[in-house]
């Protein structure tokens, strides 16, 4: 008896190696699903992000746009895609990701927070800190955007707020 492998199969196997730190061992078994559901913008996106985690940004970015061409809704390809941009300066690439993301998906801290970024890398500290304080008020508890939006507070001379911050984040860690 000849088994085959179903992409769902594949996909699953490949995602284990990704999270394992195993890209290099992933992107094949994610090609060889590709060739069995090649419209399939979820494989697109997980191939992209073994991708990007081998540092092969062009080929991840490639990976991440044709997840989109099939699925314009995929907020995360979106999202990586804003990350690579950040990780290379391009800061308006990265921006406009996260914005089309953000159209697609509004709830998401983790975008919110990574738009706060960018703004703050551009010294742009009133948007940083509207999307720190959009990012925490749909997860209060977000470690990254407590950070970010009690040292954004700092650079706008907000100390009473940036001391609120840093007790809120020195009780977490006790």
């Amino acid at each position: 008896m000849i088994l085959m492998e179903t992409a769902a199969a594949l996909n699953n196997s490949a995602v284990a190696l990704t999270e394992a730190n195993k890209p290099f061992e992933a992107i094949p078994l994610f090609r060889e699903a590709l060739i069995l559901e090649p419209e399939n913008p979820l494989l697109w996106l997980n191939l992209g992000i073994a991708q990007q985690k081998t540092g092969d940004y062009t080929e991840a970015i490639e990976s991440f746009q044709h997840s989109l061409i099939i699925d314009d809704e995929l907020s995360e390809s979106w999202s990586s895609m804003g990350l690579i941009y950040y990780e290379l300066g391009e800061f308006e690439l990265a921006k406009g990701c996260y914005l089309f993301a953000l159209s697609k998906n509004d709830n998401d801290p983790k975008l919110w927070n990574n738009l706060g970024v960018v703004y703050f890398n551009e010294n742009n500290f009133e948007e940083a800190r509207n999307c720190f304080e959009k990012s925490i008020s749909l997860c209060p508890q977000y470690h990254d955007a407590l950070f970010n939006l009690r040292d954004t507070c700092r650079e706008l001379g907000d100390f009473k707020a940036a001391a609120e911050f840093e007790r809120v984040l020195s009780s977490r860690s006790s």
